[in-house]
């Protein structure tokens, strides 16, 4: 049976107005950027078949377009019967991060998409660059300071411009959100961060919690083979034990305990059987020793944002740039 005629769980958003995230959602990062435009597109295709729903793109990625294809194509099939129904996000690279290009860098996203609005828009690092490039590795020479206060200013505009149902970041600390909420008249909705089993951010998850700030996993399998993933989650020795046990894959074990952290999720593979498998983590759950084993695996982060950190620059340290010690 396809996936998709079943619902997928979703979450309300704060300030929601009835318009909840899917809790898995597919991503479209890839390295290097924008190789596979084709492929990608096709993937997406077979992923709304399934029944995904959350789309995350950025205008780093280059993945905007293909998206945009792919969800003219379902609606041309009738895999979908409105664009209503599906969830996009999209982030504001770097080189935008500055008041005034906030509402330009958007409607271009939006130009690539072919879409009227986007339901997420995320400021993609605390941090700004010189206008122009669109590119990771950064250059660190390009290294800017982020006016926090200007910058949430301009994804206000274009929240009240009805560009993006919500408004949020991504790879904020907790001492970040404070200063950004400092000043807020909107607070972010979501803050998507970097999450698995290998590095678990439970300070930070309490944190939005109690902020009503609704967390987003990026690479919850470890993004083995691009720039920003390691191996170390799909070779994680006790994960495979529990994979083992319960007859499931790692990466089924891994997505299963983020859902049951109660945050969002984004699952990224031009696999179809895989694309297929990540949906199969809802009608089972980790028991107490799974959970505990897990609790127990020690720390460890796959991308410390090392290309953000520069003597120069506004974080001299990985330690200024996370608020904390990453190991």
């Amino acid at each position: 049976m396809e996936m998709g005629s079943l619902p997928l769980p979703e979450m309300p958003l704060k300030g929601s107005n009835n318009k909840a995230i899917p809790l898995i959602g597919y991503g479209t990062a890839e390295y290097p950027f924008g190789a596979s435009k084709e492929l990608m597109k096709d993937s997406i295709l077979h992923a709304i078949r399934l029944g995904y729903r959350h789309f995350d793109t950025a205008s780093l990625y280059e993945s905007e377009q293909p998206l945009g294809e792919a969800m003219a194509k379902a609606l041309e099939l009738g895999i979908i019967k409105s664009r209503d129904e599906l969830f996009i996000t999209s982030k504001l690279w770097c080189c935008d991060a500055h008041r005034e290009r906030v509402l330009p860098a958007l409607q271009q996203s939006l130009k690539n998409l072919g879409l009227e609005y986007i339901d997420l828009y995320l400021i993609h690092w605390p941090v700004s660059l010189k206008p122009g490039e669109y590119e990771l590795p950064v250059k660190k020479k390009d290294l800017h300071p982020m006016d926090f206060k200007s910058v949430w200013e301009g994804m206000e505009e274009v929240k009240e411009l009805g560009l993006t149902k919500f408004i949020g970041v991504s790879n904020f600390s907790c001492d970040k959100l404070e200063m950004l909420l400092s000043t807020a008249k909107t607070p972010p909705a979501v803050n998507q961060v970097e999450m698995n089993p290998l590095w678990q951010q439970k300070r930070l998850r309490q944190f939005c919690k109690e902020k009503g700030i609704h967390v987003t996993a990026y690479s919850p399998l470890g993004a083995k083979g691009t720039l920003w993933g390691t191996n170390r989650v799909m070779e994680c020795e006790v994960l495979k034990e529990i994979a083992f046990a319960r007859e499931k894959t790692v990466a089924q074990v891994c997505l299963r305990w983020a859902f049951e952290q109660e945050v969002s999720l984004l699952v990224k593979s031009f696999n179809k059987e895989r694309i297929k498998q990540n949906l199969d983590i809802f009608d089972w759950k980790l028991n107490p020793e799974d959970l505990e084993m897990i609790n127990q695996i020690p720390q460890h982060k796959g991308f410390p944002g090392i290309e953000f950190v520069s003597e120069e620059g506004p974080y001299k340290s990985l330690e200024e740039l996370w608020d904390e010690k990453i190991e």
